[in-house]
């Protein structure tokens, strides 16, 4: 395993912020199974768990005016080290007016052991939480979450119900290759909870 600290990288006109490699899932799809790195980037292995000092210095060094968005994305889920993210993000909304996005897999308040989504108010524009299948049972079949005893699926989808009061945008979302009867389930999911579904490419 290559380590580094890629602590920032980009893709086309974004900037994405590896704050972490810590995350409770282990999705049957994700990108950490194919490689090092996500679209071409450096490699995302951190060498050590980056403070909110050191990913402050990192992006000050780029211009943050440039960027069409800001996203928490990396190798890790970003609200397992949500002290770090919210500062950071704090940060950045004292020195743009780019858009700060967090993309999420909506366990934040099991990760942290208690209600988060109010504390997003004000630091994030739009969270985008991967939904990844329609009903609980598929959910933990592809997510694979760590917490034991816990439905997990409605853990996440309470998650974003409640965040939508604090946050401008909120969306779910799933990746094409559940195929397109699940991709419909999920829509009607979506749906029930008013909330706009985005349907991801899956690159391998």
């Amino acid at each position: 395993m290559i380590k580094a600290m890629n602590i920032s990288y980009e893709i086309g006109d974004k900037l994405y912020l590896n704050i972490t490699n810590k995350c409770p899932c282990n999705c049957t799809f994700c990108i950490r199974h194919n490689g090092d790195g996500a679209y071409g980037s450096d490699p995302l292995w951190l060498e050590h768990q980056p403070t909110a000092e050191e990913v402050i210095d990192n992006i000050k060094k780029r211009d943050l005016d440039s960027y069409k968005e800001i996203i928490f994305c990396g190798y890790g889920e970003p609200t397992c080290e949500l002290e770090i993210l919210k500062e950071t993000a704090k940060y950045i909304k004292s020195v743009t007016k780019t858009p700060v996005r967090l993309n999420t897999n909506g366990l934040s308040d099991l990760i942290n052991k208690r209600e988060t989504p109010a504390e997003f108010k004000g630091l994030v524009d739009i969270i985008s939480i991967s939904l990844n299948a329609s009903d609980a049972k598929a959910y933990d079949e592809v997510t694979r979450p760590s917490f034991k005893g816990v439905n997990c699926f409605e853990e996440m989808l309470s998650f974003a119900k409640r965040v939508k009061e604090f946050v401008p945008e909120v969306m779910l979302t799933v990746v094409d290759i559940i195929g397109e009867e699940e991709i419909k389930k999920s829509q009607a999911v979506a749906d029930s909870v008013g909330i706009h579904l985005r349907v991801r490419e899956y690159v391998d």
